[in-house]
């Protein structure tokens, strides 16, 4: 019991919460440990949990009834995931996918529900979770709709850079590995045209890529030419050269 208290403490959701609130959540809460690319839950699931990542990286998709996946969102320890569970209990839409060997705590939703009664911080903070969340969602859905998949891609680096970037020497490293198709799925194209204008960006200076890692030796440049206000925090200092 003491490990999952330990765990709700240390996500910024809940660090503030009191001692008994958290007690009350950890006696509700079970710990589940994840091998790589296997199933935390799926769609048609009864949407009963919400979930809190402690290790490991997980990723929500979304599969179309052709078969086709795309990549929703990555998380991180700290992180919840699942959180449609306190707003519509019904089933569940999208699938997770665990990256790297992940642990969760499963809490239940209505123990979250009684807890967004009572402690109104708690509350505003799932709002604003589940706000950003979605911002970030349908933002990728209108460059979708609307860009070539240059423009789409540079999106979506850029958008790994302020998630997922550490300040290297030559530019922004992402610590996030994605494989070509991975990518695809993200922006909702396919493998070989990433690949080509992976080629075409690493050709123009703007990234440097291998073995799965990418590194934007440009970002200023790139946000630029999609017209997009880039911010890093952290890191700081980008490169514009």
């Amino acid at each position: 019991m003491a490990e999952q208290v330990w765990h709700l403490k240390s996500c910024e959701l809940f660090a503030n919460l009191a001692t008994d609130q958290i007690r009350r959540l950890e006696m509700h809460s079970r710990v589940r440990s994840f091998t790589a690319r296997s199933l935390v839950y799926l769609p048609y699931q009864a949407a009963d949990s919400v979930f809190l990542l402690t290790r490991g990286m997980v990723k929500v998709c979304h599969s179309t009834p052709d078969g086709k996946q795309s990549t929703l969102a990555f998380i991180e320890p700290g992180e919840l995931f699942g959180e449609l569970a306190l707003f519509d209990p019904s089933q569940r839409d999208e699938f997770v996918e665990v990256v790297t060997a992940a642990t969760v705590v499963m809490i239940p939703a209505d123990q979250l529900i009684q807890l967004m009664s009572e402690a109104n911080a708690f509350a505003v903070g799932i709002t604003k979770l589940v706000g950003l969340r979605r911002q970030r969602i349908q933002r990728r859905l209108r460059n979708l709709l609307f860009q070539s998949n240059r423009d789409r891609l540079t999106h979506l680096l850029l958008e790994l850079a302020e998630q997922f970037g550490v300040l290297a020497e030559q530019g922004v490293r992402l610590r996030i590995k994605l494989s070509h198709q991975e990518l695809a799925n993200l922006i909702g194209s396919t493998r070989e045209s990433v690949t080509i204008v992976l080629g075409q960006l690493k050709a123009e200076g703007l990234i440097e890529s291998g073995r799965r890692q990418i590194v934007l030796l440009r970002p200023q440049q790139m946000a630029e030419g999609v017209g997009q206000s880039y911010r890093q925090t952290p890191p700081q200092g980008l490169p514009t050269r």
